[in-house]
């Protein structure tokens, strides 16, 4: 039986995180989403996502029985066991569509808006929580990095603390084998530590959970990060973080804070550099939704969502919600625009030409010892030259 996450029909509320990803592709706590669902029902899987990301990802062969599940929908023990239950035909639907359902359909045909066609005993559950916004991933991030933590770590042992590290809150650390932490200070009290195989935590720093750092990723010296912070694979943090998501392959290596953020891949804030998080009256914080072309209230506390390749360039000022768009190079006088659209060149609206661009994220990807492949140049085409309807 093969396991589909698919996309669901609103995932343009997520741009510009989903504008060059499928959703299950989209990392925080500990994991991917798509990692969350295959450790949870312990099965490998595919994703279905829009036409044109989809040559991104393998795509089953064979026709058979597949459990079909929203990669949006956020999951827990109940909901895996009610998924795990399903007969063929059958399927699970809340107040916002499907969640899950078990059937034989041809992958190019399905369609989750006619969720009827395909399943014939449909059974109404409660609300599941599905991520619809950017900004959630930040919200909710704190409460994924302990269910995580929790999946991951159950029944394993951790590798020994360094004579060197100063902890507090040892029985909610937990080190994979070929880290590197020396003289560094974590407080797990507040909530988990999980340090990621071949990650490093240099001399000096400071972290208190819950935080995650993952594979080969590196915290520099004398940093301080504060909880609800996760590192994706491949990252480097510095200075001031606190609440945020680095999805992957994403620096914020030198001073400067960065706070109640989504940063996705392939990204850079350069020396200095900091957002605000809160208005000088304290009041409800406004963010430009991609999605809506429109503003939404976000609550008291929110920093910057950052779409894949684009870099902000040192000492910039990023404001209080800000939305920045995908492949932007960033950089300007005084307090940064709250929205910097997909292709920016600067802030006052110049674009960023595609073979440039195309040119500087090779660059980037150089310095990891990556490049970019003939369907992400493809994806990155369709973006630029589809970017006011995505």
């Amino acid at each position: 039986m093969h396991l589909i996450l698919f996309d669901p029909p609103y995932r343009h509320l997520l741009s510009p995180l989903s504008a060059t990803k499928a959703v299950a592709k989209c990392h925080f706590g500990l994991l991917s989403i798509q990692e969350r669902w295959e450790r949870m029902l312990n099965q490998t899987s595919f994703v279905k996502t829009a036409d044109y990301l989809q040559k991104l990802y393998d795509t089953p062969t064979t026709l058979s029985i597949s459990c079909w599940i929203d990669a949006s929908v956020i999951p827990d023990d109940s909901l895996v066991a009610s998924i795990v239950s399903l007969e063929e035909g059958a399927c699970l639907v809340d107040a916002k569509g499907l969640v899950a359902g078990k059937g034989r359909i041809p992958f190019d045909q399905f369609d989750p808006t006619d969720y009827a066609t395909y399943f014939s005993k449909i059974q109404s559950i409660d609300a599941t929580k599905r991520l619809q916004f950017p900004w959630e991933i930040m919200l909710w991030n704190d409460a994924m990095i302990r269910a995580d933590f929790a999946l991951v770590t159950a029944n394993r042992p951790s590798a020994p603390i360094p004579e060197t590290v100063q902890c507090i809150g040892a029985d909610q650390l937990f080190i994979e084998a070929g880290a590197r932490l020396n003289y560094c200070t974590l407080n797990a009290t507040t909530g988990p530590i999980y340090i990621g195989e071949k990650a490093e935590i240099m001399e000096g720093s400071t972290i208190r959970g819950p935080f995650a750092i993952g594979y080969n990723s590196v915290v520099k010296m004398n940093s301080r990060i504060y909880g609800g912070t996760s590192l994706g694979p491949y990252c480097m943090g510095g200075g001031e973080i606190k609440n945020a998501v680095m999805m992957g392959y994403s620096n914020k290596a030198h001073d400067g804070y960065l706070g109640d953020a989504v940063i996705a891949e392939w990204c850079n804030l350069g020396a200095g550099s900091t957002n605000s998080n809160l208005k000088n009256s304290a009041g409800t914080i406004q963010i430009f939704s991609m999605g809506l072309q429109k503003l939404i209230d976000v609550g008291q506390k929110c920093g910057v969502i950052m779409g894949d390749y684009s870099r902000v360039a040192i000492n910039s000022s990023l404001n209080t919600g800000s939305m920045i768009g995908v492949s932007c190079n960033v950089f300007g006088e005084g307090l940064l625009p709250n929205y910097v659209p997909d292709f920016s060149f600067g802030v006052k609206g110049k674009q960023y030409q595609l073979e440039s661009a195309i040119h500087d994220i090779n660059n980037w990807k150089g310095l990891k010892g990556m490049s970019l492949s003939n369907d992400e140049i493809s994806v990155l085409e369709y973006i630029f030259t589809n970017k006011a309807q995505l």
